[in-house]
């Protein structure tokens, strides 16, 4: 049986206990800082190189927009007046042709840094499009 690469396609987000559809999530990384450190009393001529802090990059998720639907700008909204209350975690899941998760994706105590509403346009016929960027704490692979 031939082994073939995962579609991106299919996946599935988990909004703090609501799924929701989007079209498309990225930031999905993660970054091990580098320290540089050489003791005063090395005899080598270089600096020795350790793992430091994680760092991790803001999601951006996108979906169409639907009518009464102000999710993500309530969400904002929230934020400002109860920063602590209101995060939420993200479970992002890949999924095979069976509609079962392959690979999953938590993000803890997130919270919307930016909105984007559609851009509007007179002469076209696309969807409206609107996006989230999320700030995040930690991501990690659940198994």
């Amino acid at each position: 049986m031939a082994e073939y690469p995962l579609p991106k396609f299919h996946f599935q987000v988990d909004w703090g206990g609501a799924k929701l559809s989007f079209t498309e999530v990225t930031g999905l990384s993660m970054e091990q800082e580098v320290i540089e450190y050489r003791h005063s009393d090395s005899k080598a001529f270089s600096k020795i190189k350790m793992p430091g802090l994680r760092k991790f990059s803001n999601l951006t998720m996108k979906r169409g927009t639907f009518q009464g639907d102000f999710d993500f700008y309530n969400w904002l909204s929230e934020i400002q007046t109860d920063r602590a209350n209101t995060r939420r975690d993200v479970v992002i899941r890949l999924l095979n042709e069976l509609h079962e998760p392959v690979a999953t994706w938590k993000a803890e105590r997130c919270f919307p840094t930016k909105v984007q509403a559609s851009d509007l346009k007179a002469d076209g016929n696309e969807v409206a499009i609107e996006s989230i960027e999320i700030a995040i704490e930690s991501l990690s692979l659940v198994k």
